[in-house]
């Protein structure tokens, strides 16, 4: 079997889709392919496995773009007939730092040929960002190219093995991945038939604003929510907007008010200490992680979260608060904010987000970041006029990226290019916390209602998602979902699908 010898020709002819079918070649050894040549790039290692019961051809590449760049990324291929003909690329998480092979099982053994990279740097912490520090290509690169270069080799490699493209390549990922969903929607519409993008932190730049914002009220005197403010703000927003619920199933018309649980004229302190009611301090808190960040004039540049899951594990402990004020800094919001101000925007290990004004110096740092990080361009003309279909989801009570951001861009797109029914679909699952988990059933199968649509050309309806794990005791086994805005109504034992409020 000749070993691979794809050079910088052959590669653009695989980016313009001018590949030779697959049929027509015998699948180079999969050892072969480390002759494989790349532009800027090097396959490090290629090993035939197994996974599950199918072979499996894995690749290995550093890519160096740019003098400060350093790439890694991973392909895994079914060789002979495991695989399907098709090909699905992987987001990643947080600041990434780590290549998400613990994905690439359950992709593979549906058949897929499957990549993934680490954005460009090597780190065990998603929330460290200390690797920006002087090294602005590796911005960029976390930003992405690291996805663009990734897409690229993958199906260059994967002509190399194969003797042809792949018959459809997808992207799927959630949170970070799911900005990265976008970013590739926006910027390369010619390289995904169709894209899955989960909780996406399209607006990086603003959640490190909300979370300054959210931060610097929780350390004023007396502003912290501990673990009984957090148990008395869920269950007084469940009885108010869902009674009986174990979530809120409706958050699109649940308009909770946390000032109305402060404390009254004479109420002891214990009486706050116990959860019975909140302080002046922990009332603009609340307010503060429900609201989001406001302008000078009040309104809201950028939402905050739904209420409904604030004592829940993995809710707001996790993400907003820290099990205790002590353990605050450890929260991984806290901890990407105080970060990505550090590094990613001032250049500085020593700045301090909580005595940052949130005027001018936070307008210059989100211009600053948002040129690599954010993907909030609602223009997907490019991607729709190629074939491309895009599905996106969000969690309601998702403690992370807040779910009205996914609306505020969903709308923005709907502005700019009228009804996008025909090529995008969003879904958004009560009770659901960050990409998975909650007591709301959040189970589906993206990956297969994205080819299901893309292959056969029927848009995905009403969903029904499933619990499993992850789901919190007490939640039902299953809810209906349908296509934002939806419609409310309830089917039997079923949650249906509810109208969302507007963008705010």
């Amino acid at each position: 079997m000749k070993p691979a010898t794809l050079g910088l020709s052959v590669f653009a002819l695989t980016l313009a889709g001018l590949a030779a079918p697959v049929a027509a070649h015998a699948e180079t050894a999969c050892a072969d392919l480390v002759k494989t040549a790349l532009p800027h790039a090097t396959v490090t290692k290629a090993v035939s496995e197994a996974v599950g019961d199918k072979q499996v051809c894995k690749v290995s590449v550093t890519s160096k773009p740019t003098a400060d760049s350093d790439i890694r990324l991973e392909l895994w291929i079914p060789e002979g007939a495991a695989w399907n003909g098709k090909f699905v690329q992987l987001g990643n998480g947080g600041f990434a730092g780590q290549i998400p092979v613990q994905q690439f099982g359950r992709v593979v053994r549906a058949g897929y040929a499957v990549s993934g990279t680490d954005d460009g740097h090597q780190s065990k912490v998603i929330t460290a960002a200390d690797w920006a520090l002087g090294h602005p290509e590796k911005i960029t690169d976390f930003g992405w190219r690291a996805v663009k270069e990734t897409t690229d080799i993958s199906k260059a490699l994967i002509l190399a093995q194969k003797g042809g493209k792949p018959a459809k390549s997808y992207f799927n990922g959630c949170s970070d991945g799911g900005r990265e969903a976008l970013m590739s929607a926006q910027r390369f519409p010619g390289d995904f038939d169709g894209i899955v993008a989960g909780a996406p932190a399209a607006y990086m730049s603003q959640l490190f604003g909300i979370s300054a914002v959210q931060q610097q009220a929780m350390t004023k005197p007396g502003g912290y929510l501990g673990a009984p403010q957090r148990d008395l703000l869920q269950k007084a927003s469940i009885a108010q907007c869902s009674p009986g619920e174990p979530f809120i199933r409706d958050p699109a018309a649940c308009h909770f008010d946390p000032g109305k649980l402060g404390c009254k004229p004479g109420q002891s302190p214990k009486l706050a200490e116990e959860g019975g009611c909140l302080t002046p301090a922990q009332v603009v808190s609340a307010k503060a992680m429900y609201t989001g960040r406001t302008d000078a004039k009040g309104n809201v540049a950028f939402p905050g979260f739904s209420p409904g899951a604030e004592s829940l594990n993995g809710g707001w402990n996790a993400w907003l608060t820290g099990p205790t004020d002590e353990a605050r800094p450890h929260a991984m919001g806290f901890a990407f904010s105080s970060d990505a101000f550090k590094y990613f925007a001032f250049q500085d290990p020593n700045f301090d987000f909580l005595k940052m004004d949130m005027g001018a110096q936070y307008a210059a740092a989100q211009k600053t970041m948002a040129a690599e990080v954010d993907a909030p361009n609602p223009n997907l003309a490019a991607f729709k006029a190629r074939g491309g279909k895009l599905i996106q989801y969000h969690g309601w009570n998702d403690p992370a990226i807040p779910p009205r951001s996914s609306i505020r861009y969903y709308e923005d797109v709907r502005k700019t290019m009228g009804d996008t029914s025909g090529f995008y679909r969003m879904y958004l699952v009560p009770g659901m916390l960050h990409c998975a988990g909650g007591m709301g059933p959040s189970g589906v199968d993206w990956l297969a209602e994205l080819d299901g649509w893309v292959t056969t050309g029927k848009a995905p309806g009403d969903i029904t998602a499933v619990g499993g794990p992850g789901q919190s005791p007490g939640g039902p086994p299953s809810q209906l979902l349908c296509p934002f805005p939806g419609v409310a109504a309830k089917k039997g034992d079923a949650y249906a699908c509810t109208v969302p409020a507007k963008k705010g």
